[in-house]
């Protein structure tokens, strides 16, 4: 007897409706961002006149550009310890070596309007350097110190990354060595034969792409730039973390050895996480650079990279918006008590990390998940 056929509704296979990027709320929260960064803030910067109730200063444009590049390196340390488990406290060199690679660039455009009037950065001249080193070779085009810009942290990541996590170094011992190369490298930077400037970095930058840095024009558009970085990386970070990629990561970061039984190599997706994550830092410091005016060895040291984990860790780790949250909500508070109470600021510090971790384990976006629940996540 002869099988009865299948009906069409029977032999459909039903499949699962991907997650959306971002709810429409979220949407709607995501465009507003944009516009006041991209729309709001420019108009009130460079058509408010300074004595109206609308304009926003330069000092305040500086502050907030700075702020998001902070923001960016919040985001990039959320993907490595909030999904999956990888707690660095290095992060601060990959920021500084984006930030050399850019500040090279800007000590090449300043030409012979430098103070010795030379083809040489004034530091070099200084200390009697009669060409330039191996290393600069390509400072003087700004293509290629783009492509530095993403592949000198990627590398030095990846390179790390690759012998720490096939030798499944974790942990608090990760956490240290991560430090401990930070150290070191700060360490190379303060000598002067390395070509780096030394204790006094680079700095009295003049132009980028021949343009002026110091004009209104330039600094917008270094801060619309900076904006529309730091919105990317959300919207690249939220489709990770929802992608097959991301599950994995926070797999990882639960039960790594139950990955390793499902046919997952964990070595590699930890990888590929830790460099994504190092280049972003590296871009936010070379977004920094132009902004604030001066690289030294000082933004690799280890209070540095401490701080961007107070960030994730205040705003709500595991989160992505959680971070930028809190890289506002603490840089804030430090440039307002810096001002007033500049005493008390480290106290305020170490006050605030011990009570988030004691009190708001998931940062200031659980609490307000907490005191106002959502329909739907954002």
């Amino acid at each position: 007897m002869s099988a009865a056929p299948l009906s069409s509704a029977a032999s459909a296979v039903v499949l699962p409706v991907p997650p959306r990027l971002l709810s429409t709320r979220a949407w709607l929260g995501f465009a507003v961002c944009l516009a006041v960064l991209c729309v709001l803030v420019p108009l009130a910067n460079l058509v408010a006149p300074e004595g109206s109730a609308l304009h926003v200063s330069d000092y305040t444009v500086a502050l907030v550009g700075k702020i998001m590049c902070y923001a960016i390196c919040a985001l990039a340390i959320d993907l490595i310890w909030g999904f999956t488990g990888i707690l660095s406290l290095g992060h601060g060199l990959f920021f500084a070596l984006g930030g050399y690679v850019m500040g090279m660039y800007l000590m090449r455009q300043i030409g012979r309007d430098g103070h010795y009037k030379s083809d040489l950065p004034d530091f070099m001249v200084f200390l009697d350097w009669k060409a330039l080193p191996w290393h600069w070779s390509l400072s003087d085009s700004f293509v290629a110190t783009l492509l530095l810009i993403v592949l000198v942290p990627g590398v030095v990541a990846f390179v790390f990354g690759y012998f720490a996590f096939r030798s499944r170094i974790k942990g608090v011992y990760f956490s240290i060595i991560t430090q401990a190369l930070t150290f070191a490298a700060m360490l190379l930077f303060f000598r002067n034969e390395t070509g780096f400037g030394g204790n006094n970095g680079f700095t009295d930058f003049k132009r980028i792409l021949g343009i002026t840095i110091a004009t209104p024009g330039m600094r917008m558009a270094l801060f619309i730039t900076t904006a529309l970085v730091l919105l990317g990386f959300f919207l690249m970070s939220r489709y990770l973390v929802r992608s097959k990629f991301g599950r994995v990561l926070q797999a990882i970061r639960d039960a790594e050895s139950r990955v390793m039984f499902c046919g997952y190599n964990p070595v590699h997706y930890k990888l590929a996480v830790w460099t994504l994550s190092a280049v972003m830092c590296g871009v936010a410091g070379a977004l920094y650079v132009p902004q604030v005016g001066i690289i030294n060895p000082s933004e690799m040291s280890p209070a540095n990279s401490i701080e961007m984990a107070i960030w994730a860790a205040v705003g709500g780790r595991g989160t992505l918006v959680g971070p930028i949250v809190g890289a506002f909500a603490v840089n804030g508070a430090k440039s307002f008590l810096t001002q007033t109470a500049p005493e008390y600021w480290l106290y305020f510090l170490g006050a605030l990390f011990i009570a988030v971790t004691l009190f708001l384990p998931q940062g200031l976006v659980g609490l307000y998940r907490k005191l106002r629940p959502a329909k739907g996540q954002p």
